[in-house]
């Protein structure tokens, strides 16, 4: 056991020797490694560190630069700011220099205007005692006081500022009518060039032509059955006399006589005539011709290029073919007014579309479904407003004949137009008796002034010519009557057109040879 105990022993010995010598060595190899390292380390160090304190020094530089540029800018504009204060200083100075000397200027001024105004009072007062003797030799001259000189010279003056005042505003009227009168005829000459349509006359009464006088008697039929059926059903008069192949259909309604006239002319084609024929008949034209009426109103509006209308205008358009004034078919003659407003409208820069619609339907009380108590201008605005118009086509419509006050420039082109249309010749009938009354009236008026010898109305009314007395007025007073006459006539009388006003003054001298 004991060489084992030994041999143990020692290996354990041997193996601690080893291990220390071991670690001796280890030791040694690591102490000399953290030395290298630590060395290393504090090396780095050191150039961080002056890495560092230079990049400290380059920002400190960079900074300190830019400051300084900063501080020189600004020196700059304090310098520019305290040059700019010197310039304004300087200026109002000089200002101020040039306000003192203007001051001292007008104080000098108002020295020598207050010894002026005291040099111009005394003299003043000398003038008065002057003029205070001169009037008094005068007075004692002339034998009148300085009042009655003074009104006998102010008459003098007004009588010649009145006569030059005539003058002038004659002047002044004859050049503004010229410029008017040649741009007003170059528009309405345009307008009318470009319209043309037909004017056609119509009358009361419709000729039906028969073949024979057979067929009057089985128009008239048995007792007169027929005849009275068809006027009971139509409300036309049938005129049946000694007239050779020809029937009288009198009525102041188109409609009626136009509904007569076709029913006539069914039953003499188709050969039976008896009183439930005529009523089946009548029936049927009524219905065709309300349907024609539509019909002509909707191609009416088609041709003016009118759209959006209600039916029931249209209805009343189409309607205006049966009707006429003074003569005049209504329908031609609204169609003739919507066409000179629309091209009167292009030319003076309005609205084309819309003076061609109040144009259409401005006479659209003309053909009521019932007879109305207002006018037929405030009957027309009437249904236009109920129908949705617009209130430019209303207010032309109803103040077309100034019944109603105007608002809008579309109503007096509308006015305008409709009277062209009615005034130019061959469009309108009038009755003999209101045109000879017309034609009495204007020169009735024109005998109401003082000085008015004769007066006579030519040119179907269109010109009143006055013969004054040369010895009861005067050519100024002849300038004068000519315009008071025509603002009386304007005033007071209802006419188409335009009526022109000549005052004629003439001496005559007269002597015999014996």
């Amino acid at each position: 056991m004991e060489p084992i105990a030994i041999a143990l022993i020692s290996t354990l010995v041997g193996t601690g020797i080893g291990i220390t010598l071991a670690y001796t060595l280890l030791n040694k190899t690591l102490t000399k490694h953290s030395r290298e390292l630590i060395k290393k380390a504090e090396e780095d160090s050191e150039l961080l560190k002056k890495e560092k304190i230079l990049q400290a020094k380059e920002k400190f530089l960079q900074l300190k630069s830019e400051h300084e540029k900063a501080v020189n800018e600004r020196n700059q504009q304090l310098t520019v700011g305290e040059n700019r204060i010197k310039q304004k200083e300087h200026s109002l100075n000089q200002k101020l220099e040039e306000v003192n000397r203007k001051n001292n200027e007008n104080n000098q001024l108002r020295e020598n205007l207050t010894k002026q105004l005291e040099i111009n009072s005394q003299k003043q007062v000398e003038l008065d005692k002057q003029t205070s003797i001169q009037k008094a030799k005068l007075e004692s001259i002339a034998e009148l006081s300085a009042q009655q000189a003074k009104e006998q010279l102010m008459q003098l003056m007004q009588d010649e500022a009145k006569a030059e005042a005539m003058v002038l505003v004659k002047d002044i009227m004859d050049e503004a009518q010229t410029t008017a009168n040649l741009e007003a005829k170059k528009l309405i000459i345009k307008s009318i060039q470009r319209v043309g349509v037909e004017a056609a006359i119509e009358n009361s009464v419709s000729v039906f032509n028969i073949e024979n006088d057979e067929i009057k008697g089985r128009i008239i039929g048995k007792e007169g059955r027929n005849i009275r059926t068809l006027e009971n059903l139509t409300g036309v008069d049938v005129i049946i006399d000694d007239s050779p192949d020809a029937i009288l259909l009198s009525c102041f309604d188109p409609v009626r006589r136009e509904i007569a006239r076709l029913s006539l002319q069914k039953l003499v084609t188709d050969g039976r005539i008896h009183p439930a024929r005529i009523e089946e008949v009548v029936a049927k034209t009524k219905k065709q011709i309300e349907q024609e009426i539509a019909e002509i109103g909707k191609r009416t509006c088609i041709d003016l290029g009118i759209h959006n209308l209600h039916h029931e205008l249209m209805r009343l358009i189409g309607k205006m073919r049966y009707r006429s004034s003074y003569g005049q078919n209504l329908l031609q003659h609204s169609k003739e007014v919507a066409t000179l407003c629309a091209t009167m409208a292009s030319e003076l820069g309005l609205n084309a579309k819309l003076a061609k619609r109040a144009g259409l339907l401005h006479d659209i009380g003309k053909v009521p479904d019932t007879e109305p108590e207002l006018p037929h201008a405030l009957f027309g605005a009437q249904l236009a407003e109920q129908y949705k118009e617009r209130p430019e086509v209303v207010n032309a419509i109803g103040s077309h004949h100034d019944e109603m006050e105007m608002d809008n420039l579309i109503s007096p082109l509308v006015q305008v137009c409709d009277a062209i249309s009615g005034a130019r010749p061959g469009a309108r009938r009038e009755v003999v008796e209101a045109y000879i009354k017309r034609l009495n009236d204007l020169e009735n008026i024109a005998l109401t002034y003082p000085g008015v010898v004769k007066t006579y109305a030519i040119q179907a009314g269109r010109e009143l010519r006055v013969i004054v007395g040369a010895e009861k007025v005067t050519d100024e007073q002849a300038a004068q009557l000519s315009f008071d006459l025509s603002k009386k006539i304007q005033n007071e009388m209802t006419y188409p057109g335009q009526i022109k006003i000549t005052v004629i003054r003439e001496i005559r001298s007269i002597n015999f040879a014996k």
